[in-house]
């Protein structure tokens, strides 16, 4: 609430489409059958007209409210507005006609409820259009003062609204919005800072003297009612309320509270880790300037091509495409399919100069010739080759690496199959990190859902991965 204004656009729609919806719906059950039927016509024009009336209203509301003042903010042509609403106005008025004429509520051209209903619509945009300019223009570092003077308003006007069709729907739903709905707004602010607070801060004997006090004093104020009248009714009806409101009103505001807890304290969490992540990133980009560390490698690729060490030159130039691949476009969200194989093809390169030379590794990779279009999400593909190659390979025992990538239109294809070699703990790669296979699961379930599929199948002596995705 303090942060920023409510969405009232918002908020206003549904607040009047529950109170048009309770309209139409009273009308049409607060009405017997066989009243209607027993009757003339006017009972059923009536009805009829009491059903109809409110729709139109609506209608009329929900076109100038939500979509034509929406649209002049947009692009502040006054013109179409003039127009737009006069065309609302006057559709809006013609179909009313028949059924208040037929109805015969009135012999007035211009209907009294009409232009009640719209005087009042345009008093409520005047003077939310004055708070605005009072209050948001001067940018206030708390917004609660506005949000509370705009829900007021819009509670107020609704009622005046109520009051001025009074003769249109049945009593009683002016009556809960009068008094049933502000008693049970009141119990909740009560029980949220008299007793639900109290309790969160371990104050339970504070909390439980104010949870009692609530119905002892509902309950004086019906007896003295009662005493005053001489009658058993409002002794009846504050028995009622006091269940109503043990049983149904405090234990339901309870739940929303907790609800509210519990979703500020996702968003606390979210934040956290957050703001932890990002005090990461910005350590470890602290730690070694990319460009010194590109110029260095630039140097010393210049370096081995002098002194005719072409592999060293060729590992050192893999590794610098890899860091800015890592650096560059690993944070984004989507990426050519075609860099994320060229980093693949980098990383499975400098594995075969590193194992190049030993006779007990076969490791065969097949990139494809195919060029690969459209967009993938990074570092999906080299999870799975980078651990084939962290469990796969094994300098004493006889070890395998087959990979193959696919590129077909619309989808991409990766197959690894490789030795598994359980690492010891003086094993130089016991300990290598990676991106976890877990990880990548979760991140294909939520990034492509059922347009990928994922194949893996383990035994004493390989490991197999197949994965196909289809791109947007």
């Amino acid at each position: 609430m303090k942060q920023k204004p409510f969405s009232f656009r918002q908020i206003e729609w549904w607040f009047i489409t529950i109170i048009f919806l309770a309209i139409v719906l009273s009308n049409i059950l607060s009405v017997n059958i066989d009243y209607l039927t027993r009757g003339n016509d006017l009972r059923m024009n009536r009805y009829i007209a009491n059903i109809f009336l409110p729709l139109i209203l609506y209608g009329a509301f929900y076109f100038v409210h939500m979509k034509i003042i929406p649209q002049y903010l947009l692009d502040r042509k006054k013109s179409k507005l003039i127009i737009y609403s006069l065309l609302v106005f006057f559709v809006s008025l013609a179909l009313s006609m028949p059924f208040y004429f037929g109805a015969n509520y009135g012999d007035h051209p211009f209907m009294p409820f009409y232009f009640s209903a719209v005087a009042i619509y345009l008093s409520y945009l005047l003077l939310v259009y004055i708070f605005k300019r009072l209050i948001l223009d001067h940018s206030p570092k708390d917004y609660s003062f506005y949000n509370i003077i705009r829900l007021i308003t819009l509670y107020l006007f609704t009622m005046l609204f109520l009051l001025k069709m009074q003769k249109y729907y049945w009593d009683l739903l002016l009556v809960v919005y009068m008094i049933v709905l502000p008693a049970i707004l009141a119990v909740s602010i009560y029980n949220f800072l008299l007793v639900y607070q109290y309790e969160k801060s371990g104050r339970n004997g504070e909390a439980r003297a104010y949870y009692w006090l609530l119905p002892a004093l509902v309950a004086i104020i019906f007896i003295v009612i009662g005493i005053g009248g001489r009658s058993l009714e409002p002794l009846i009806a504050g028995a009622i309320c006091i269940l109503l409101m043990m049983l149904v009103v405090l234990p339901l505001s309870n739940l929303l509270f907790r609800k509210y807890d519990d979703f500020l304290g996702q968003i606390s969490t979210l934040s956290l880790q957050v703001d932890q992540g990002a005090a990461n990133l910005d350590f470890l980009r602290s730690q070694i300037n990319p460009h010194f560390l590109f110029n260095a490698l630039n140097t010393l690729y210049g370096t081995a091509l002098q002194e005719t060490a072409e592999r060293t030159g060729e590992g050192i130039q893999k590794l610098g495409d890899m860091m800015r691949f890592m650096l560059h476009e690993n944070h984004q969200d989507t990426i050519p399919v075609e860099r994320e194989r060229e980093y693949l093809v980098n990383y499975v390169d400098l594995q075969l100069l590193r194992h190049k030379d030993q006779e007990n590794i076969d490791i065969t990779f097949l990139p494809g010739e195919t060029p690969c279009s459209g967009m993938i999400a990074p570092m999906l593909l080299v999870p799975f080759v980078e651990n084939a190659f962290k469990h796969g390979i094994s300098f004493r025992k006889k070890s395998w690496i087959k990979i193959s990538l696919r590129c077909l239109e619309g989808s991409v294809h990766l197959d690894v199959n490789n030795s598994i070699h359980r690492k010891d703990a003086d094993d130089p790669e016991y300990k290598a990190s990676g991106i976890g296979l877990e990880n990548v699961r979760q991140r294909l379930k939520l990034l492509y859902g059922d347009r990928h599929e994922l194949v893996v199948r383990e035994n004493e002596m390989e490991f197999f991965v197949h994965l196909s995705i289809k791109l947007k």
